[in-house]
């Protein structure tokens, strides 16, 4: 079998040698991969097959279309040191969840090359134990916001909630709306955008649309309109890395200051942002103990209240 480079996307058909296997264990086999590695990438929306979102423990078929993003090479482990973060609010807590209110300038989990505060380094510091799913550095995690993005984050605290968890957003039973305002007014107020984002070809560490990249669908709905931008209420079906600002920015209205996706510094400036202007305000899922469905909201933060005040003012 060729020998695969780690962090390239293959498509390919699945050994007639390893029918009936798990996938996790057909794409371990494959791709020289350790079994947890490979069922974190089915978790992770990574693999298709025939074009459809499976599940680790689904069996493979030999001849099988097989879409797979591989992961990076493994750098030097990372862990979360416990660490107190400043207004990180605990929204709910249970036996298997916890849900919090995520500040600016905090990360989701550590990551290489990464020293800021984190979300699961703040839990550590304040006594929470989560899930030991997933890999070593984000275990627990089910989603992320942005270091640059406020809002509502869910952490699994049991393993059956990370597994039902990680399945409810793979199968996008979640229901995840933000805040946004965005440059301008979009044409037409109210859309949705279909269109696939993967690495950005020229600019290490942003994304952007790209033909063949991973499917990425927004919705989006204008709730409020100033002379030199809107205010939009947004709904994410699936959940890419920085997938509101790569869409709003390829429709050229990217969030009021999002300097890395083309914003205007000079409205940026005016309405005292250092940041995106992005809210993950409410989250909307299935518990995973009982299955009653659970909706936690989260404020605007300060400053892009008063960003949205500077806003109206203008207008």
């Amino acid at each position: 079998m060729t020998a695969v480079r780690a962090g390239e996307r293959r498509s390919l058909p699945v050994p007639d040698g390893l029918d009936g296997l798990r996938l996790d264990a057909a794409l371990a086999r494959m791709f020289g991969l350790s079994r947890t590695v490979a069922a974190a990438m089915v978790d992770d929306g990574q693999v298709s097959v025939d074009g459809q979102v499976p599940g680790r423990s689904d069996r493979v078929r030999g001849g099988a279309w097989l879409d797979v993003e591989l992961p990076p090479p493994p750098g030097p482990a990372v862990e979360a040191a416990p660490t107190p973060v400043e207004g990180l609010t605990i929204l709910h807590d249970d036996d298997d969840i916890i849900v919090v209110d995520k500040p600016v300038g905090v990360a989701a989990h550590p990551a290489p090359g990464y020293v800021g505060p984190t979300v699961i380094g703040a839990l550590a510091a304040a006594g929470y134990r989560v899930s030991t799913s997933g890999p070593a550095e984000r275990q627990g995690v089910v989603h992320r916001l942005d270091v640059g993005t406020t809002g509502v984050m869910a952490v699994a605290k049991s393993e059956h909630a990370y597994t039902a968890l990680k399945r409810a957003f793979r199968e996008r039973t979640v229901d995840k709306r933000y805040r946004a305002v965005a440059q301008g007014h979009p044409d037409p107020l109210r859309g949705t955008i279909d269109a696939p984002i993967d690495r950005h070809p020229r600019k290490p560490g942003l994304f952007a649309v790209v033909a063949g990249g991973k499917p990425s669908i927004t919705h989006y709905d204008t709730d409020e309109a100033f002379r030199a931008a809107s205010l939009l209420i947004v709904r994410l079906e699936t959940g890419r890395t920085h997938q509101i600002r790569v869409h709003l920015a390829a429709l050229r209205h990217p969030c009021v200051g999002d300097l890395a996706y083309g914003a205007d510094p000079t409205l940026a400036e005016k309405l005292g942002l250092r940041r995106q202007w992005l809210h993950a305000f409410e989250l909307s899922f299935e518990h995973p103990a009982d299955g009653r469905r659970v909706t936690f909201t989260s404020p605007d933060p300060p400053d892009l209240a008063e960003a949205l005040e500077r806003l109206r003012a203008m207008s």
